[in-house]
């Protein structure tokens, strides 16, 4: 990614374990996000890899120099020739200032809340950000994340993640336990 000259930053269980600050399960890929306007940039800057848009449980491949479909929200990617994917770029809508959830665009942080460091200087998604993603289709990757991140987020945060829950998904199962 030293190639990539837009903001980037490591998302999924990879951001999970980035707060949490060691591995705390195997991972299949790397996801990273970026913005979805910056998507072609990041493609070109990865000459050496082939990139798919993934929609619907279908990959289609994205032609180089163009922006992903309306509605595509990840590209899936591996190294030119190769069968296994290796990265997922996952698109994050912003207005310049602030990130917003795809899924519903009243949602919303600055974009200094929305991405944290790491002590080695990476950047990613912050967890409560992260958790809202993966709170629609819990997958047992997911509840073990939440399992990882969700005591550990301050008061901020976890209140955050509880009010979007709770407006988003008035039944979920973490509301509880984020008090």
């Amino acid at each position: 990614m030293s190639a990539v000259d837009v903001p980037w930053w490591i998302a999924g269980g990879w951001a999970i374990d980035l707060f949490v600050g060691a591995q705390t399960r195997a991972h299949k890929d790397l996801d990273v996000g970026i913005l979805r306007a910056d998507a072609p940039r990041t493609v070109a800057a990865l000459p050496g890899w082939e990139f798919f848009e993934a929609k619907d449980g279908v990959l289609s491949t994205l032609t180089r120099g163009t922006p992903p479909r309306a509605g595509v929200n990840s590209l899936w990617g591996r190294r030119a020739g190769e069968p296994r994917w290796e990265l997922e770029l996952l698109l994050d809508d912003s207005d310049g200032s602030d990130w917003s959830f795809r899924r519903d665009s009243s949602i919303r942080r600055p974009f200094a809340a929305a991405l944290r460091c790491a002590r080695d200087g990476i950047r990613y998604l912050a967890p409560e950000i992260q958790l809202m993603y993966k709170a629609r289709d819990l997958r047992p990757e997911d509840q073990a994340d939440f399992e990882q991140a969700g005591p550990r987020l301050d008061r901020v945060a976890a209140e955050w993640l509880r009010n979007c829950l709770s407006r988003l998904y008035p039944q979920h199962p973490w509301i509880p336990a984020l008090g």
